[in-house]
């Protein structure tokens, strides 16, 4: 957990984790109270927050990818693959990136 903060493939992990729990409470909460009760508040408030950490996990990707030097053909085109499908981002996490971080020594 020390690692979400201290390392820059934690970091791109914890993107990815609020990332993917923004889509559930977007999808999950949001459009639900936008549709059934006509209340669009949690989707303008929510909705831009989801924006703003897709990107960062789309840019850390590139950037963890350069650091590790992943081969675009095997890794980093999953990884990116994995913010554009909807939870995919915990996907990789467990498949991928939770195997490659560095141990906290």
């Amino acid at each position: 957990m020390k690692n979400f903060l201290t390392t820059n493939i934690g970091r791109l992990r914890l993107i990815g984790l609020l990332e993917g729990i923004s889509l559930l409470v977007l999808i999950g909460i949001a459009v639900p109270a936008k549709h059934l009760l006509g209340d669009p508040t949690l989707v303008k408030a929510i909705g831009p927050v989801h924006g703003v950490l897709f990107l960062l996990f789309v840019f850390n990707t590139l950037s963890v990818g350069v650091e590790y030097r992943w081969k675009f053909k095997t890794t980093t085109w999953k990884v990116l693959l994995a913010c554009m499908v909807p939870f995919g981002t915990f996907y990789i996490d467990k498949k991928i990136l939770s195997k490659i971080e560095p141990s906290a020594d």
